[in-house]
Order: C-alpha cells, then structure tokens, then sequence
C-alpha cells in the first residue's frame, strides 16, 4: 500500500461580497495559524494581480507574516510568477525570509503572468526584453543567483544576493501542463501541478515529471505535490450548499467576469440556462466535495492515481468559518496530529 501523502494549503485570500481585500488577508493569517495547529504540513499564498476575488498581490510580504504568526508549518509561495520580477530581486527577496524564518520557507516559481494580457503589460512594460518567454533563463539565472554558482566568464558574476549566508529555500516548479512537468524533472527541482484548474490530466503531468527526473543539488529523487479543490462539510448536503459559490466563479471566469466570491444561498436562488449547468458538473467532477468520508475517498484516488507525495488543498467558498470547518474536518479524516 502506498504511504498516506502530506497534506498542505493554497491559499487564495478570497474576496467575497461580504469581506473586503483587507480582511480576506487578515483572514488568511487566521487560517494559517488554525492549519497550523491541525498538523498540515505546509502553506502557500499565491501572486495575482487585478482579480477581484483573490487578495493576494505580494507573495513575499505574506510569507513574512504568516510565518511570524505560525510556530511549525513550512511557508511558501504557490507561487512567485517569474516573468514578473527580477531574479536576483526573488533570490534576495526568498534569503532574506529564510535566513529570518530557517528550515520554513518554500519558493514556488510560477511561468504564468497571475492576471490578465493589459494587468501583465503594467506589471512588465518597464522591464527590459519582457515581452518574450525568457522563463527558463530567469530560472537558471535565479539558481545562479541562489545559489552563488555565476560563472566566472559571467557579466554578474561579482553580484552577491544578500543575505549571504543564507540559503535559498528549496525551489518548487508550478505547472497546469507537459512543459513544467517536464522543466521540473530535467533540473531536478520539485514539482506542484494545479490540477484544481488544469485541463491537462494529473496523472499524465505526473508521469512525465518523473520519467524527465534527474537528481540534482536540490533533490535526490522527485517529489511532487498534487494541487487539488476542496469543499469538505459535515454533510454532503452541506458540502453541495457552499460549492454553489465556486460553481458561479467557474461561470464568470469562463466569461472573463472578474467579481467577489457570491454567497451560496444567493447563487442557489439563480435561474441557469441548460448550458450553464453542464458547465457547472463538468467542473464539479474535477473538485472533491462532500461529507469528509466522501472527500477522502475521492483524494486517496487522486493520489493513488498521480502517485502524488502531497495534496496541496484550496478552498475557495464565501464563508470564512466554514473554510477553517473544512480543514478541521479534513484533518480529523486523515488523523493529522493537533498541536492544541
């Protein structure tokens, strides 16, 4: 029988009609600190940028604060997106956290813009050579610069991320195809692939991580984290209420709608037309809900068929106090250890 996986957090800060940006973040700080009692391993907080529903702009800024919140659970990025910053800016920025919070600190290292094509342009149009897909070699130059291994021949080759002495946290590559399942393999980085909105299949993103792996500094075998959607209540009736709001942003997002999570209540009381609905169960069965012995049933196979090492979960309902439920009854299923 294969080993039980880890289980973690994505965490997206949700906005709601009913919780401002502010408070979506402040609750985020909350959450952290209740998985962190539960026994989850790890916490990321994600970069977007110009999307109404999701708090999170500064990855780095949360991590800081997060982890001066929580005692044990590792803290990180889910991710940083590349494109938009400088290397050497994420190698300095990701020492400095981990030099003040040591052994806690993950960087995962995202390809996408986390926006959309004019939000991209005003985060990138003052930086040299932008508009090309340069990723691999601002990842590279990121390792050098983590790293200090610049070669000598090298124009930066005297340029020192400071801290110095402290080292970068273990890297993690996102993916949602074949290419970052792929990428991560030949460098031998970690791998987190975003099943809770990718269209390519996990399980095939999985394969190819590990049939591409080569052992490197930073692993000696792959490792990979299966991002999965949660909404676990004590019932499935439950359960099927609060998905109503993630049903809704499914909709909106398949329209390019930008908008606060909805009360569940409020998108049960909706007419739907026939097209909308099979949209809404088409997206339905790439998430896990229900009773927490439902749930569990539905991850285990998740993992079993991926061969995941973690499950990374994100809950994106309206209510923040049955978001913290869903955790707590998430955790009892697996007979995570409480630190209470």
């Amino acid at each position: 029988m294969a080993p039980m996986p880890d289980l973690s957090v994505l965490d997206l800060s949700p906005v709601t009609t009913a919780t401002p940006p502010s408070q979506a973040l402040r609750n985020s700080l909350d959450l952290a600190q209740h998985v962190d009692r539960l026994g989850f391993a790890r916490y990321w907080v994600a970069e977007h940028h110009n999307l109404a529903s999701v708090a999170t702009t500064s990855p780095a800024v949360m991590i800081a604060e997060i982890a001066s919140a929580t005692s044990r659970i590792r803290v990180g990025s889910g991710g940083v997106m590349l494109p938009n910053h400088a290397p050497l800016m994420v190698a300095e920025t990701f020492r400095t956290l981990e030099a003040l919070h040591p052994g806690r600190i993950d960087l995962g290292i995202g390809r996408a813009p986390g926006t959309d094509q004019i939000t991209m342009i005003a985060l990138r149009r003052r930086m040299e050579g932008a508009e090309n897909d340069d990723f691999v070699e601002r990842l590279h130059e990121l390792i050098a610069f983590g790293s200090g291994r610049i070669p000598d021949d090298h124009p930066f080759r005297n340029i020192a991320a400071m801290p110095s002495d402290a080292a970068l946290p273990p890297i993690w590559l996102l993916g949602s195809s074949d290419f970052g399942a792929q990428l991560a393999g030949a460098m031998g980085l970690g791998y987190a692939f975003a099943h809770h909105f990718a269209s390519f299949p996990a399980d095939e993103a999985m394969r190819l991580y590990r049939d591409n792996f080569r052992p490197s500094v930073w692993l000696e075998r792959p490792r990979s984290i299966l991002g999965v959607s949660v909404v676990c209540a004590d019932s499935e009736a439950e359960a099927d209420r609060l998905a109503a709001t993630l049903d809704l942003t499914w909709l909106r997002m398949m329209r390019g709608e930008r908008a606060p999570l909805v009360d569940p209540d409020e998108v049960r009381r909706m007419a739907f037309t026939d097209a909308e609905r099979a949209v809404i169960a088409k997206n339905r069965a790439r998430h896990a809900f229900g009773s927490p012995e439902q749930v569990r049933r539905r991850l285990d196979d998740l993992a079993a068929a991926t061969r995941a090492d973690e499950l990374m979960v994100t809950t994106m309902i309206f209510d923040h106090a049955a978001r913290r439920r869903s955790y707590e009854l998430l955790a009892e299923a697996y007979g995570l250890v409480s630190t209470d």
